[in-house]
């Protein structure tokens, strides 16, 4: 598995990682992991369960101690400060409000406790309720809320205490799809408005895809590849990467590479795809066994002005989504899926011409996964 190597902590980042080890027992769940995260960005740590990203946003919190590294955030050295000390703000995936309280209770109760003087809590409060729109609710319990203005709360409670950095533990997974999508633009919104560093755990590609300047993608505790979502999406730097980006999930097809006539190939069950205009990071070899991964919207199918290079494919499924119809096409030995538009419908059996276009393909070693 090809893993980027991760930048060494500078001065002047919001917060830095460095060498961070976390073992529970025998078992290690981060190891020697580095970040560094720039001042005002939108990071979004993304992954499938137990790959370690709420494990890493816990231990920058402080809520967990780390076996061996360090944390720095604005510079100064928080690895064993306490989770009040370090100067963020926590959003955790319950909303956590005492029930006994209103909502401007619940958004002033930490200051009350830190001993702030009354018109500063007042100020903080209704400049929080302003930002999050949540003021005709100041009085009311979180009994008489609903979901998505629970989770408006919670973020608030972190919003007053006017910190340089936000911490968000999957704040929407416990909402429905269309409070998700709502809540999504009033985060991205937040972020704008505020110019606030915000780390952002969650499991959801969609989330990280469209709230993130950067995307760390994890699996087993190590970050696979750190870069902007439109890179990620494009150019994933190996196969984990590939598969775990996109919705359907990107075409993978086994087969090896060859010379034909002057030019490099890609052959699976003795059909052959040219390469031209396919962008690698290294000279490609011929007789190499490697995947070649092309997204269902970057295959071209009867009337969408092929040009060069087509293939005979047989529809196997269609699935109207709307907007969109996506089809699954037996191809060269391979059942692929292919993204259309919602008006055009394909018989099952019928048989289509389709082709790629390479310059947004990937390829990736067989053996190692990494991008070729």
């Amino acid at each position: 598995m090809n893993v980027i190597p991760m930048p060494v902590s500078k001065a002047g980042h919001s917060v830095s990682v460095r060498e961070l080890t976390l073992s529970f027992g025998a078992l290690t769940v981060l190891e020697n992991l580095n970040l560094d995260i720039h001042d005002g960005e939108f990071l979004v740590l993304l992954g499938s369960s137990g790959c370690g990203k709420s494990t890493l946003l816990n231990c920058i919190a402080g809520l967990l101690e780390p076996t061996d590294g360090q944390i720095f955030i604005k510079d100064r050295n928080v690895t064993w400060e306490e989770p009040k000390d370090r100067g963020i703000g926590m959003v955790f995936q319950s909303y956590a409000l005492y029930p006994q309280m209103t909502v401007e209770k619940n958004l002033s109760f930490g200051l009350r406790v830190a001993g702030m003087a009354k018109e500063d809590i007042a100020r903080r409060v209704a400049r929080a309720a302003e930002i999050l729109q949540i003021g005709p609710l100041l009085q009311r319990k979180p009994a008489a809320l609903s979901g998505g203005q629970r989770q408006r709360v919670a973020i608030g409670r972190a919003l007053v205490r006017d910190v340089d950095v936000f911490l968000f533990d999957e704040p929407l997974s416990n909402l429905d799809a269309k409070l998700r999508s709502e809540l999504r633009v009033e985060i991205k919104r937040l972020h704008q408005q505020l110019k606030n560093t915000m780390i952002y755990v969650t499991h959801d590609q969609i989330e990280a895809l469209t709230l993130a300047d950067r995307i760390a993608i994890m699996k087993s505790g190590v970050i696979q590849q750190l870069d902007d979502p439109i890179t990620i999406y494009n150019r994933p730097t190996n196969l984990f990467v590939a598969g775990f980006i996109g919705s359907p999930s990107m075409n993978f097809l086994h087969g090896e590479l060859a010379q034909e006539g002057g030019r490099m190939v890609f052959r699976a069950h003795g059909v052959s795809f040219g390469l031209d205009g396919y962008q690698g990071v290294e000279p490609l070899r011929a007789g190499a066994r490697v995947v070649l991964g092309v997204r269902p919207e970057h295959i071209r199918v009867d009337g969408d002005a092929l040009g060069g290079e087509e293939h005979e494919a047989v529809v196997d499924i269609e699935e109207p989504m709307g907007a969109d119809n996506l089809i699954w096409l037996k191809l060269a030995g391979h059942t692929i899926s292919v993204r259309v538009g919602g008006a055009r419908r394909y018989a099952v059996g019928a048989k289509v011409r389709l082709g790629f276009d390479m310059t947004m393909a990937s390829l990736f070693d067989a053996e190692t996964e990494a991008r070729l």
